[in-house]
């Protein structure tokens, strides 16, 4: 009879389970981690639109390109000019970025995020 202090450990198929589970988590950090630095260069573009004086009294098309020029700055690519949306009513002004993100992980596995930032300016 076998005691307990001699059945100590992990077998090896627990050990190649354990190791796949780290995998697949270190996957996704590194698949997911750039959507969400993307995100951050978006949220800090539209601080620095709302910063940017007379903002209210710009024209729509100025407020785009004020935008464009962020993203491209900082490398966005999945903010399409079809995802802003500029709401303008006398000295009130927002706008909204709708935009998803699709990333491939393994296979047929995918991964979708949805984000949705709003910036408010005027009365």
């Amino acid at each position: 009879m076998t005691s307990l202090k001699q059945q100590q450990g992990m077998t090896f198929i627990s050990l190649i389970l354990l190791l796949c589970l780290i995998g697949f988590f270190a996957l996704l950090v590194l698949k997911i981690g750039p959507i969400y630095l993307d995100h951050s260069k978006i949220t800090t573009a539209l601080e620095a639109v709302k910063q940017s004086v007379d903002l209210e009294s710009k024209s729509e098309q100025d407020i785009r390109e004020m935008l464009r020029k962020r993203f491209d700055l900082n490398y966005v690519t999945d903010v399409r000019a079809q995802d802003i949306v500029i709401t303008k009513s006398g000295t009130y002004l927002k706008v909204e970025i709708q935009y998803d993100v699709i990333k491939k992980i393994i296979g047929n596995i995918s991964v979708l995020v949805e984000f949705d930032d709003v910036l408010e300016v005027g009365g």
